[in-house]
């Protein structure tokens, strides 16, 4: 039997936000070759017994979510902010296995702290060709964090989600390649700026939880890559 009392508050929204399916689903490109498996590690975080008080807008002050920055010198997604995740090994037995490994090698986090709630529809990533599962992940018991090889990863940092659902802080990112514009959801948080996946996915998840303010999706800014 459930225990009711651990689905309170943001967790068990998030739990809710999983049961919409492919409804929050962010649209991507479609591959051209044979994608190459992946899964990220979406893990949020707080003091999940203190309910939210009454005054907090969507969510509470300490509700978090676990990001990271790529090395520039990468040949994927290079200098981006992104969840901890990478490529599908042979020994790893589904999606969560791969997520927390590569979470586990790349930030130092401990899998042990970690309640997977729910791997989400497989979403394709053109710009790697990767086929990439995002898993949704509660941290039971936060672990110490930080940039394990700064060869792929230069920093760890953990972000408020209310900072993230602060409309002053989102904008409409542009990105021109090849004549065409692309156009997603980005955040600007303290001059570091999340877009491309890692933002749509994030925006899609904030949608289906109930968690998105009205912020003017008319504001855009372009990124230089």
């Amino acid at each position: 039997m459930t225990d009711t009392r651990t689905l309170r508050g943001a967790r068990a929204e998030l739990l809710a936000a999983v049961q919409n399916g492919d409804a929050w689903r962010p649209p991507f490109p479609q591959l051209v070759n044979e994608p190459v498996p992946a899964a990220v590690l979406m893990l949020f975080g707080r003091l999940d017994s203190i309910p939210a008080r009454a005054d907090e807008a969507t969510v509470a002050a300490d509700l978090d979510v676990l990001l990271q920055r790529r090395a520039a010198t990468l040949s994927s997604h290079p200098g981006q902010v992104s969840f901890p995740g990478g490529r599908s090994e042979p020994e790893d037995a589904d999606a969560a296995a791969t997520a927390l490994r590569e979470a586990q090698e790349e930030t130092g986090l401990d899998p042990a702290g970690v309640e997977v709630l729910a791997s989400l529809p497989d979403l394709p990533l053109a710009a790697s060709n990767h086929l990439v599962t995002p898993v949704l992940a509660w941290w039971r018991v936060p672990s110490r964090v930080a940039a394990v090889d700064h060869a792929e990863t230069v920093e760890v940092f953990r972000v408020p989600v209310a900072q993230l659902l602060d409309p002053e802080n989102r904008f409409t990112s542009t990105l021109t390649r090849d004549g065409s514009t692309y156009r997603g959801p980005a955040f600007d948080i303290d001059g570091t700026i999340v877009w491309g996946f890692t933002a749509s996915v994030l925006s899609g998840l904030f949608d289906a939880a109930g968690w998105t303010l009205p912020w003017d999706r008319t504001r855009e800014r372009p990124i230089t890559l």
